[in-house]
């Protein structure tokens, strides 16, 4: 038989998951459709239906532009403008059970992704910790994150973080329904990679998001990924003015037909992305106060415990990818590299070149440049925002994924997005071999992330001990086979402390 349930919108009847006694409901509306007057607007709940809708099937994804990569990473699906939906999977919709909640938040740079690649199934997570799994699809690029307050007023106030309020809106979606899946409201834990990571460090740091999640797992992403308005608001201008839209006319935004408006995404995003991102959450004093990490300091999510890492090797994907943005032929070229990365300078690329060049003595520059980068956008901003919570009054975890593929001679390492299928225990689904190697010899690997990921959201205890800042800085170093290490690269660390970052 397959399970219907009543959501506060109307009934959905879902199907069989994966995993045997799992049950998988898809593309469940958590908001209105954000076009025409809506779009660039905050959510608005869902329509409610009549009779019972159908929840086989994964929901549009949200407008973008998929390029090879993406497809590679499991396929994308129709795209549309319409795309505010979840998925859910449960062991059994029973609401007396009160399971642990898990809800996942995708990556893609702010631009890209979806919460229904295969990637992301939640069968086998729901099954094997009798907990209840969610994703989401929320608005991305220009629809998601371009900031009008400042040219077109108060009336588009929360413009520019249209995403970050789609996932509020989710969580809340949540919160009124995840009972009658067979999950506990009061146990609700996200977590997110990448993009999806970022998300959650800025919803750690909202006002409107306070109360609707008790832990949070950021994997590959902390609280830097934030722009100020005057950046913002000039990225807009730029998107405006390649769709000739005026300042003064902005509720034309709503008839332009979506595809310009990708198309204007990617020229004036484009001029300002960089290696970086163009598009991110705003700080734009209204719907995200502060900078998170700011924000964390004065205890906007004191109640809230983290688990944070990264993986090893995080930029070799992106230097594979764009390897002119890191090529360093001398050291001369290295130091000036690291001294144009933003709050570094001449003085602190010294700082650090040098402690990174005693631990990695005849690295060639290139190489090293990476490594420097992974550091100062990955791994010290997830340190500093473990040891910010614990500051609060907080608990927080730290891991380090450092398990590297084989694919491509090894030339990627432990790079940004591989732990996604282990700690997901998907590592036989459509397009995880290509960039594992496959092989049975890594199940283990995926059992114990799973089981982790799983220990904290049921009681916040992933297995290994706390980070203490102030004491031995527990991490787990997930590899075959996993190590419990102290204060790891203390020498590196203590480099980016002493220059402020």
């Amino acid at each position: 038989m397959r399970p219907l349930v009543r959501t506060t919108a109307g009934l959905v009847r879902g199907t069989a998951g994966l995993a045997e006694g799992v049950s998988a409901f898809w593309g469940i509306p958590y908001a209105a459709p954000p076009i025409g007057p809506l779009r660039l607007r905050p959510p608005q709940p869902p329509v409610p239906w009549e009779g019972e809708r159908e929840a086989v099937g994964p929901g549009p994804v949200a407008a973008q532009r998929q390029g090879p990569l993406e497809r590679a990473f499991g396929g994308y699906g129709e795209v549309d403008e319409d795309c505010l939906t979840m998925n859910v999977w449960t062991p059994g919709a029973e609401p007396e059970a009160r399971r642990p909640v898990l809800v996942w938040f995708h990556g893609g740079s702010f631009t890209t992704g979806t919460g229904s690649i295969p990637w992301y199934d939640g069968s086998r997570l729901a099954a094997r910790g009798d907990v209840v799994v969610v994703t989401f699809n929320y608005r991305l690029g220009a629809l998601g994150f371009l900031h009008l307050g400042d040219l077109g007023g108060e009336a588009w106030a929360g413009s520019g973080n249209c995403g970050l309020l789609d996932q509020v809106g989710a969580l809340r979606w949540v919160r009124a329904n995840v009972a009658i899946f067979g999950g506990d409201p009061d146990r609700v834990t996200v977590f997110g990679e990448s993009a999806g990571a970022m998300s959650i460090a800025s919803l750690l740091a909202m006002p409107e998001a306070a109360g609707l999640f008790s832990r949070a797992i950021l994997q590959s992403g902390a609280g830097t990924f934030v722009q100020d308005r005057a950046t913002a608001t000039a990225l807009a201008a730029d998107v405006l003015a390649e769709l000739g839209v005026p300042h003064g006319d902005l509720h034309r935004l709503a008839e332009v037909p979506v595809e310009a408006v990708l198309d204007a995404q990617a020229v004036g995003g484009g001029r300002r992305a960089g290696v970086g991102l163009a598009f991110m959450p705003v700080v734009d004093g209204a719907t995200l106060p502060a900078r998170p990490e700011a924000a964390l300091a004065a205890g906007s999510a004191a109640g809230v415990s983290v688990l944070v890492g990264t993986t090893r090797d995080e930029m070799r994907l992106f230097s594979a990818v764009a390897p002119d943005a890191f090529a360093a032929e001398d050291e001369a070229a290295l130091l000036r590299h690291v001294a144009a990365i933003p709050d570094v300078g001449p003085v602190g690329a010294a700082t650090v070149v040098g402690a990174y060049r005693r631990r990695w003595p005849g690295l060639p520059p290139t190489d090293l440049h990476v490594i420097i980068h992974t550091d100062h956008a990955f791994r010290r901003p997830a340190q500093r925002l473990a040891t910010l919570q614990v500051e609060a009054g907080a608990e927080a975890w730290s891991y380090w994924f450092t398990w590297a593929s084989p694919i491509l001679g090894g030339l990627l390492g432990s790079y940004h997005g591989l732990e996604i299928p282990f700690v997901f225990d998907n590592l036989d689904r459509p397009g995880i071999e290509m960039l594992t190697g496959g092989g049975g010899h890594l199940q283990p690997l995926a059992d114990r992330m799973a089981d982790a990921w799983l220990g904290f959201a049921r009681d916040g205890d992933p297995g290994w001990p706390a980070y203490e800042p102030a004491g031995d800085r527990s991490t787990m170093r997930f590899d075959l086979p996993p190590e419990l290490l102290t204060d790891p690269d203390p020498d590196l660390r203590v480099a980016w402390e002493s220059i402020g970052l």
